[in-house]
């Protein structure tokens, strides 16, 4: 059986913390730190205040030499334009160690929208 992209995103939300845009606002004022898996394009063209970057394509890659991932028990906020990359980061954040990820339900989409 093959799956879809879509059957996979829907099967790693079974096992994320989703947040609503309302939650992640007030996770980001405590110790809580977000965490843009979009294209670099997607950055540069608006992302949520203090956010660091590292794209979805490269997460696995690149998270363990970042300075700021070094605690794996520091919460992470992952987000995306709309939840489905953040929640396949999210799982494999988990899978690398690290206690407390959360995905942005509905991105960064749903955050400009709350604004």
């Amino acid at each position: 059986m093959t799956l879809s992209v879509f059957d996979l995103v829907k099967t790693a939300k079974e096992v994320i913390n989703e947040v609503s845009v309302e939650k992640a606002k007030n996770m980001l004022e405590d110790n809580t730190i977000a965490l843009d898996v979009r294209e670099p394009a997607e950055f540069e063209s608006g992302h949520i205040n203090n956010a660091r970057h590292l794209p979805r394509g490269v997460l696995e890659f690149k998270i363990a030499d970042h300075p700021d991932f070094q605690d794996l028990e520091r919460p992470i906020l992952v987000y995306c334009k709309t939840g489905g990359r953040s929640a396949l980061a999210a799982v494999a954040l988990q899978q690398l160690g690290y206690l407390n990820v959360y995905s942005l339900a509905g991105g960064f989409d749903a955050w400009q929208q709350y604004e």
